[in-house]
């Protein structure tokens, strides 16, 4: 080894001290704990796989489960649905819209703010009493005395999903708009001269090109909302009220490791949690190209 080398093996050393330590480290402590029954303070007694035993008959972790979905789902739809149709009307070439720098700026804004001021902020909009948007809704008679958005499960799993598509969309939209861009404009202005509407251009050309993209938005965001912690922990009261609607996988696991001092079933709930995201993240994956490779046998 020259010195030249042992002077690039000194560069690196810091990154590699900070990742093995911070990131490697903690990794394989939580798998340790994951078999014992640790409880954050004394010395941790081994117990094999009861707390994955635990894990797959927890009805507050199945509840959980089902409540993540239910919550990202409805956000993935709708945040997926409005980036595609934004991004079909800025690249049709009938209409012709300017302006698309200052839109993705606009639809983007809501992602650069933090959790807690979003949370804040529908927390006023949300109130009960004086929230803007039940005075709004009296107002022009659409309901005839006020919601209380966060205190009744199903309006306050809607309103979670909501928030997070107007916090998400437009990166969505930056991103669709990105794989667009990269469509040559031959394929569309063949479809004008052949008379493709604008629905048959959507379908037969944008979308099918995007694949890769939306495949990219959707295992992203499937990560993400498996992950979803921060917003229904700061709108309600920290243990996924109301009624444990709220009550997501990793909310669960905050819960019970910082609240509950269960860390060896908290550590148990995190690699369920690993195994889950990427058992669904392959399903999304195969699912996405299952009839490309039908296509390649039969050629």
């Amino acid at each position: 080894m020259n010195k030249l080398n042992r002077y690039g093996y000194i560069f690196v050393a810091p990154f590699w001290i900070i990742f093995l330590v911070f990131s490697i480290y903690p990794v394989i402590l939580t798998f340790y704990y994951s078999f014992t029954n640790y409880s954050g303070s004394g010395s941790a007694e081994v117990v094999g796989l009861e707390n994955y035993k635990r894990l797959i008959t927890d009805t507050y972790f199945v509840e959980a489960f089902f409540n993540t979905w239910k919550i990202w789902g409805i956000n993935f739809a709708l945040q997926i649905t409005i980036a595609l149709i934004l991004a079909a009307i800025f690249s049709d070439m009938r209409v012709k819209m300017k302006g698309l720098a200052f839109f993705r700026s606009i639809f983007y804004l809501p992602n650069l703010i933090t959790v807690s001021s979003v949370a804040l902020l529908f927390g006023i909009l949300l109130d009960w009493q004086h929230g803007s948007l039940n005075m709004v809704l009296l107002k022009i008679g659409l309901i005839s005395e006020p919601i209380n958005w966060l205190n009744e499960p199903t309006t306050a799993q809607l309103s979670v999903s909501l928030i997070l598509t107007w916090m998400w969309f437009g990166h969505s939209f930056i991103v669709v708009m990105a794989g667009v861009s990269g469509i040559s404009k031959d394929y569309y202005e063949a479809a004008l001269i052949d008379g493709a509407s604008r629905v048959q251009t959507f379908f037969h050309i944008t979308l099918p090109l995007l694949k890769p993209i939306l495949l990219y938005i959707m295992i992203t965001s499937l990560i993400g909302g498996l992950q979803l912690f921060d917003l229904p922990m700061l709108l309600t009261d920290g243990i996924g009220s109301p009624d444990g609607s709220l009550n997501t996988m990793v909310l669960y696991l905050y819960n019970q490791a910082f609240k509950y001092s269960n860390y060896g079933y908290a550590s148990a709930v995190a690699y369920g949690l690993f195994l889950i995201t990427i058992i669904f993240s392959a399903i999304v994956f195969k699912s996405m190209y299952r009839n490309e490779r039908k296509q390649a046998r039969q050629v």
